[in-house]
Parts: structure tokens; C-alpha cells; sequence
């Protein structure tokens, strides 16, 4: 029986600092393994070895088989692993964040925590879908009423423009096709962007659950960050799926695959990273490569100072230090 190798993990100041990374890695229908310090993306055209401490986050889509080992590996290396459907338009399940900083998750958990930095957060999103308009100075309700507003000029627009008839928003949760074609394809369009909100908000170590329009869901945050591409890129595309569809019945797989390629082409997952470190962190870090890269522990202390780990705060004559 073969053992697990007995190598020494590498420490965090040793491994490639996540702003070297690639962002996301996809694979699909292949086998992952691992050779040395490499992990192996198997399939029927042969094996392509891959540096395991270049990958941000992996995605692997269908078709794949992940073995214990490339596991281990990618976790040595701190990447992250997600499983998603074709292109990321899923979200299943994940393994670890990408960041082993927890500056995002408490820049996050501060804005929200706060009613009012919470409500400016709100209207930023707002100016990301909509940067023709100021919602400086709007109240919450206010803001839901101008994007109530803006969502369904949307809809009227990308009517007019596909010739698709238009006769409001109707979805039945847990029924699909109870809405008319183009329903269907709203509806298809809009949980594929919440499956890659839902990946990318993951790997960054954010909370899935703390968000500053939607709230009281495990996934209040998802639905914020796929809402800022709603207007953008998943309404019109649903609309022209719905006047192509030539009598096809597979509304949800043809909306779900051109979004696929529209996501790829558009590389909105890197898009969505840089919209989340906007939104969250102070202005005078987003330039500043080691600001959510940061690999240190530290504890906090009065005045809201952070002070070493690893060392006995009681005095100098008990004096312990431990290295990171």
C-alpha cells in the first residue's frame, strides 16, 4: 500500500503570493491528479501538468474526478477549489478561500455591521449598475425604488430591441416553466449569475451571507454582487435567447450555455473581483498588492491596536515567542 508523502508542508511566507496567480483555473471532463509539485489534468487527448502554486482558484466543472492527493497538494499551496457547472455557471461547492487574509471578510463584516457605511456600500452597488445616475443623499427606500424603475426600463428596452413581447416578471420558485419563454430565460440567466457570484464571493473569503441590499439569507451577498450584472449582461442576453429560440423547449440549457461563452468572453469573474475589493476596501489599499495578500496573525488590543502573536503579553520575564 502506497503512503502519503512524508515532505514538509511549506509555510505561508514560502508560497507564490495571490496577486502572481492566476485568478481561475477551469477544467472540466478530466481526471486531476497530482505529479510531484504539479497537479496532471488527464483526458482522452493526454495529461497536461499544471504548477500547482500558480492557481488562484480551480474550478472544475463536469466530468471531473479530483484524487485525494492533487487535494492535498492544492491545499499546501493555498488555492482554492470550487465545484461549479459548465463555464462557473453553478455553484455547488467549495474548498477553502483563496486569500489567507482575513482583510476582505472584516472589511465586510465592518461596512455591514454599520448602518451607515452599510447604506454607502448600498449605494456604490448602485453606481456600479448604473453609473449614469448619483444616489448621493438617497435613502434605502429610494434606492429600491430607482432600481425597481431602472430594472423594468430594462426589460421594456431589450423588448423592444429583440421584438420579444413583454408582459412583466413572472416566476414561480420551484417551477421553471410555469413562466412564458422569456421568463424562462430570465430566470436561467439569473441563477447562473448567482453561481458565479457565489464562487467568486467564496474564494475571497467573503461571507456569503452579510450583504447591503439583500438580507436574512445565507446568500444576501451572492444575490448583491450577481444583481450589479443583471441589466448588463444577463437580461438582454435572456432576451435574445428567447427571440432565437426556434420552438427549442431547452430554454435553461441554451441560456445557461451562451452565458456561458458571454461570461468567458467578457471575463467578468475577474471583473467581479475587482468590483468586491472596491466595494469593501478602503480606497488607499485596492493599489496596494499586499493589502488583502497580508499572511500575518496578529491580536487586538485597546484602542482598537493590533498587537504580535506568538508572544506572552503578560511581561518580559515570561517572555514566549512563536514563529509563524
Amino acid at each position: 500500500m502506497s503512503t502519503v508523502s512524508q515532505r514538509t508542508a511549506l509555510t505561508p511566507r514560502q508560497l507564490t503570493r495571490t496577486a502572481e496567480r492566476l485568478s481561475f483555473l477551469y477544467l472540466e471532463r478530466c481526471t486531476v491528479h497530482r505529479d510531484s509539485n504539479a497537479i496532471t489534468a488527464q483526458d482522452a487527448e493526454g495529461s497536461t501538468h499544471i504548477p500547482s502554486a500558480t492557481i488562484g482558484t480551480l474550478l472544475l466543472g463536469p466530468g471531473t474526478r479530483i484524487t485525494h492527493q492533487a487535494m492535498s497538494l492544492l491545499a499546501e499551496t493555498g488555492a482554492a477549489v470550487c465545484w461549479v457547472g459548465e463555464r462557473g455557471v453553478r455553484y455547488y461547492a467549495s474548498g477553502r478561500a483563496l486569500s489567507r487574509s482575513s482583510a476582505l471578510a472584516e472589511a465586510q463584516a465592518r461596512q455591514w455591521a454599520n448602518p451607515r457605511t452599510r447604506l454607502a456600500v448600498a449605494r456604490e452597488m448602485y453606481c456600479t449598475r448604473f453609473p449614469d445616475e448619483d444616489p448621493t443623499g438617497l435613502t434605502r427606500q429610494e434606492l429600491l425604488g430607482r432600481e425597481g424603475r431602472r430594472v423594468k426600463d430594462c426589460y421594456r428596452t431589450q423588448a423592444a430591441r429583440t421584438g420579444v413581447p413583454w408582459h412583466g416578471r413572472r416566476y414561480v420558485p420551484g417551477d421553471f416553466t410555469a413562466g412564458d419563454t422569456v421568463n424562462q430565460a430570465v430566470t436561467a440567466a439569473a441563477q447562473c449569475m448567482y453561481g458565479i457570484a457565489h464562487a467568486v464571493v467564496t474564494s475571497l473569503g467573503c461571507s456569503p451571507a452579510l450583504g447591503f441590499i439583500h438580507s436574512g439569507h445565507e446568500l444576501s451577498f451572492v444575490l448583491d454582487i450577481a444583481d450589479l450584472y443583471k441589466t448588463e449582461i444577463a437580461i438582454p442576453l435572456a432576451f435574445e435567447i428567447a427571440a432565437d429560440h426556434n420552438g427549442d423547449t431547452d430554454i435553461g440549457g441554451r441560456t445557461r450555455r451562451a452565458l456561458r461563452d458571454r461570461i468567458h468572453q467578457t471575463a467578468l469573474l475577474d471583473r467581479c473581483v475587482n468590483d468586491i475589493k472596491h466595494l469593501l476596501l478602503p480606497p488607499n489599499t485596492l493599489d496596494d498588492p499586499a493589502s488583502s495578500d497580508r499572511d500575518s496573525v496578529t491580536l487586538h488590543s485597546d484602542g482598537e491596536r493590533h498587537v504580535a502573536a506568538g508572544i506572552n503579553h503578560d511581561g518580559p520575564d515570561d517572555y514566549t515567542q512563536v514563529t509563524w
